[in-house]
């Protein structure tokens, strides 16, 4: 190890002496991290500024760089890390789980580039022009969807064209990287006699609802580049509407990939098979029709048809039932098994749980009595900081452990670090989200730079700053150990065993206190024998009209003028249709219900 040379840590950190899958994962992966930890710096700003303002009234940073820190907080964390770590993941189980030979390499570099460069574009800062009030700074956008916000023409503050083709290259990485796990589940798809595992079935929904819900997005994107270069004018409602359909869906987009985790997750720590496998197919078929037909419910407090927020209000609710079901399911596999303690099982567990409490905050959001309190305090903060940091990262932590040994052959380095990571990010999260909701319930509006310096709201803004550090420290922490376990991590045979011995292998390593065995595996990988050719299915037909439906509707959204015409009720409608029929057709088709 001591004549390791810096090419060889090159070679163990990307792995690049593997297949041409994994390289390109491991690469997904370690660039996901570095802009996870830039989107860490950049929140960690955040925090510290509202702190100093509450001790000692003042400002660290300059207004520009606050919001700026918030608009690279929000898109390094959850797209270049977020996104493309589940892309990452969905694409090495396709491969590995459907046992196919993985095609189209091309695609795959390509969308890789499309997600990394789209990254740099959105910070903006690159290309200067002669604009009144135009930002060649980071930009400070607040987050996009307060259009027109940044084109010149429509706004007083203008940034960088490439802010906007930025988002057009996230929109490209997201069809790319979608199409090519569809495609591959569709070449298995033709081979196989049984229906998907359940957790496949979650990683597919998971793919077409970013797909879907990247439908309404895409279309402000493109819009709001011509706009930019005063080709079409700019109907701002219209434009808000079409981005939260993305907007909402992003929440689940991040959110059920932890689910199809625990799809995964719980049968093999319980050693049990999932208590009901149709429950888990029906709930997934659900959550892909009602997490991207809820746009407007962030737009409650705009000027809409009562009729269609109250609308909008009832298919939120709806989105309760899919989860009701799967964590009913979940609880029924585990009900009984004895299940040893390792950091696995922690971090499963730990997702559970917070699932469910973060996700009762968000049924109070979806009610418009009280969204009407709490619309955009740091309350809402609270709830999708609760969701992300105490669900959906914990699932991803509890794959990778497995998943990284999967890919280097190595077992984790450091046991004690992979420990002091959980409990130190448990403390620091716990206080982060107190610390939000209770500036929430002082009425304090998210991204409020300065506020009423009174004691017990300075005390909440300390509270989370201070978890923030905690669980920034405890993060690094992790980091740390992921480097030298790529490479001074002890190396393991692993050929010929499944997913559950892996697993076992890596939780016995990762135990506390008591020791853990996989006897038996619960996945069952598929078989690929019998090929036969047929053409596309009508199922597939079917999502193919359902997305083409997807596209359609946004021309009657354009051309309404304002959302007090029978355009927008024509949109809600070919939109939802599309949506059942994508979901149905594709789900069908791929043999997944």
């Amino acid at each position: 190890m001591s004549d390791m040379g810096l090419k060889d840590v090159i070679v163990d950190i990307f792995q690049l002496d593997k297949d041409w899958t994994t390289r390109i994962v491991m690469g997904m992966l370690v660039l996901g991290v570095i802009w996870g930890l830039l989107g860490v710096i950049d929140s960690l700003m955040v925090r510290l500024v509202e702190a100093s303002w509450g001790l000692s009234a003042v400002l660290p940073l300059t207004p520009q760089e606050y919001f700026a820190g918030i608009t690279l907080h929000a898109e390094r964390d959850l797209f270049g890390f977020a996104q493309q770590v589940i892309y990452a993941i969905f694409i090495y189980f396709t491969i590995k789980l459907l046992n196919i030979e993985p095609r189209a390499k091309w695609m795959l570099n390509l969308g890789f580039i499309a997600v990394n460069i789209s990254m740099m574009f959105m910070e903006g800062p690159i290309l200067i022009i002669p604009a009144a009030g135009f930002d060649n700074y980071f930009s400070a956008t607040i987050w996009y969807y307060l259009s027109p916000l940044g084109i010149p023409g429509y706004s007083q503050y203008v940034v960088s064209p490439l802010f906007f083709w930025g988002w057009i290259l996230l929109d490209a990485f997201t069809y790319i990287g979608g199409f090519w796990i569809v495609y591959h589940y569709y070449l298995a798809s033709k081979n196989m006699k049984e229906k998907l595992p359940v957790p496949l079935v979650y990683f597919l929904m998971v793919t077409l609802m970013f797909m879907i819900g990247y439908s309404g997005v895409t279309a402000a994107d493109v819009w709001d580049v011509l706009a930019f270069y005063h080709i079409v004018g700019l109907d701002p409602i219209a434009n808000q509407i079409a981005f939260w359909i993305f907007g909402h869906a992003i929440v689940y987009m991040a959110w059920v990939p932890a689910v199809g985790a625990l799809y995964l997750l719980i049968p093999m720590l319980a050693n049990k098979p999932l208590y009901s496998d149709r429950m888990g197919r029906i709930s997934a078929l659900l959550y892909l029709i009602f997490s991207n037909n809820v746009p407007i419910h962030h737009l409650y407090m705009v000027n809409l048809p009562i009729a269609l927020k109250l609308l909008q209000e009832v298919l939120t609710y709806s989105v309760v039932i899919p989860s009701m079901m799967t964590f009913f399911n979940l609880w029924a596999t585990a009900k009984g098994a004895d299940v040893k303690w390792n950091i696995i099982t922690a971090w499963t567990v730990t997702s559970f749980a917070g699932a469910i409490a973060a996700g009762v905050t968000g049924i109070s959001n979806a009610t418009i009595s009280f969204d009407a309190i709490v619309h955009n305090t740091d309350w809402v903060v609270g709830h999708f900081h609760a969701m992300i940091l105490f669900s959906i990262v914990p699932a991803a932590w509890a794959v990778l452990y497995i998943m990284i040994t999967m890919m280097s052959g190595r077992i984790w380095f450091s046991k004690g670090m992979a420990w002091l990571h959980y409990i130190g990010y448990m403390i620091g999260t716990t206080f982060l989200i107190v610390g939000f909701e209770l500036i929430g319930f002082y009425g304090v509006v998210r991204r409020a730079e300065i506020y009423p310096r009174v004691p017990g709201l300075i005390d909440a803004e300390v509270i989370a700053t201070v978890g923030a550090i905690i669980a920034d420290l405890a993060t690094l922490v992790w980091f740390l150990n992921l480097v030298l376990t790529l490479v001074k991590g002890r190396l393991v045979r692993l050929e010929g065993l499944s997913l559950p011995q892996v697993a076992g292998a890596v939780a016995m390593s990762l135990e506390w206190p008591s020791s853990i065995s996989f006897t038996s595996p619960v996945l069952k990988f598929i078989k690929t024998h019998n090929t036969s050719k047929k053409g596309l299915a009508s199922t597939i037909v079917l999502a193919i009209v359902g997305a083409i439906l997807i596209v359609v509707s946004a021309v009657p959204l354009a051309f309404a003028g304002d959302a007090y015409t029978p355009q927008t009720w024509i949109w809600i409608t070919i939109l939802t249709i599309g949506i059942i029929f994508s979901a149905i057709g594709s789900l069908k088709g791929m043999k997944s219900i």
